[in-house]
């Protein structure tokens, strides 16, 4: 659960998503749910950098669809794992950033890095 000064940077349907979906109680199938899909580590990836906004994301991610890419972060949100924050500016600025738990992240795009590398490229 979000701590309570972040549930204001939140939609209605994205507390509502974070009130009533059910994580699998075992840890790797809790990660997978909540990583599911080949864009969502690298979402993850991307805003490791740092805050970024919707059009950078979908630069930085070629081939990403709009509703792809809102829908992952609507998630990540609900989750606790990204903060949405809307600027009242002309025109709209919108800025996405991985939360601390969402940096804790790190080790593992890192660690699934370090092991994917140490892979052969060709069979023996």
């Amino acid at each position: 659960m979000l701590p309570t000064h972040q549930l204001h940077q939140l939609h209605f349907w994205d507390i509502l998503n974070l009130m009533t979906s059910d994580l699998p109680e075992c840890g790797v199938a809790r990660f997978l749910a909540l990583l599911e899909g080949p864009w969502a580590t690298l979402i993850v990836r991307e805003l490791l950098r740092g805050p970024l906004r919707f059009g950078e994301l979908r630069e930085a991610l070629p081939g990403i669809s709009p509703h792809t890419l809102t829908s992952r972060l609507r998630q990540f949100a609900a989750h606790g794992l990204v903060i949405r924050t809307a600027y009242a500016e002309v025109p709209p600025r919108v800025e996405y950033e991985l939360t601390p738990l969402g940096r804790e992240l790190r080790t593992v795009l890192d660690a699934m890095s370090t092991w994917a590398l140490a892979v052969p490229t060709e069979r023996s």
